[in-house]
């Protein structure tokens, strides 16, 4: 059954990819198995877009989208939404924002419901990420809300972390102190028209030179940009081929690129894990929160006990 999905991905079908994007979303039956028919897929270029709300994230990506397929490149994006808080549904706003492309067949664009996701990405994405690249799309762009922790989730799926600021909000330096500029491989200075541009420029190459952390390039490039004018877009594209090129061609690149698998393992670990304490422990959590409500135990003594029950050794042979 999956066998036959995976050939029809690889063949470029869209309706194809879109019924396997359900799929891994939705952690429907066989979605593994499809993954690992999939396996390894074709290695695309990996771009997240993040920052604060407002900024300009999805004008930046659409005009991204166009520039990469002026250059004759299948795109895919990965949109994370934050969930209603009611029905739990993606809002599905930056789907909106790039409708231009939405008739283009190389273009593949999905909105991934956040889910409550600890900051805001969904634990779908490094899956669908997979599909996209089986598909055969050559770039990826992961685009978050831009809600704090999702930054330092993305050096675990994304090979280069763009952070989106724009002037004249008055706070555009607090994102440093959130940790957005530690992550950041590039930086764009977007709706760089707008009063205010080069005093939040000189304010952000401060930022940069404090915030440099091991793991990234030595020269972290801030690219000026009016997305809806295209302005800058060149710029920025060519700023991210030569972090790229950074990645494969310098030891500290291919010791970050180790890093980044390293940490989507563990992520990968941490939620198998829990899905199999969860599914052979369900009697023993059961018991153990009554036991944090009534207050005979803290959270932590409940976890130690959790822990000491799974995996203490059998009495005797």
């Amino acid at each position: 059954m999956t066998a036959g999905l995976a050939a029809r991905i690889r063949a470029g079908d869209v309706g194809a990819l879109a019924r396997a994007c359900r799929m891994v979303d939705e952690r429907a039956a066989g979605h593994r198995e499809l993954l690992g028919e999939l396996f390894p897929p074709p290695l695309a270029r990996t771009i997240g877009i993040t920052g604060a709300p407002g900024v300009g994230k999805s004008t930046l990506t659409d005009a991204l989208i166009g520039a990469l397929r002026a250059q004759g490149e299948r795109v895919g994006v990965l949109a994370v939404d934050p969930s209603s808080p009611f029905s739990g549904g993606a809002l599905l706003g930056d789907r909106i924002r790039m409708q231009r492309h939405a008739l283009d067949a190389e273009v593949f664009i999905r909105s991934l419901a956040s889910r409550g996701a600890h900051g805001g990405l969904s634990r779908s994405v490094a899956d669908t990420l997979a599909l996209l690249e089986a598909w055969g799309a050559q770039t990826v762009i992961v685009e978050t809300v831009g809600v704090g922790q999702a930054e330092f989730e993305l050096l675990g799926v994304v090979e280069s972390v763009v952070v989106v600021v724009m002037p004249g909000s008055g706070d555009d330096i607090q994102a440093n102190k959130a940790g957005l500029l530690e992550v950041a491989d590039l930086v764009v200075l977007n709706k760089a028209d707008r009063p205010g541009a080069d005093a939040t420029e000189a304010e952000l190459r401060v930022a940069l030179a404090l915030s440099a952390t091991p793991g990234h390039s030595e020269q972290r490039a801030l690219v000026r940009t009016v997305a809806p004018r295209g302005e800058g877009i060149s710029e920025l594209m060519g700023k991210l081929d030569e972090h790229r090129a950074w990645l494969i061609g310098t030891p500290e690149g291919r010791a970050r690129h180790t890093e980044r698998v390293r940490r989507s393992l563990l992520a990968l670990f941490r939620d198998v894990a829990a899905e199999a304490i969860v599914a052979s422990a369900s009697a023993l959590i059961e018991e153990l929160v009554g036991l944090v409500l009534a207050r005979e135990l803290d959270p932590y003594q409940a976890s130690e006990r959790l822990l000491a029950q799974l995996f203490s050794k059998p009495q005797g042979g």
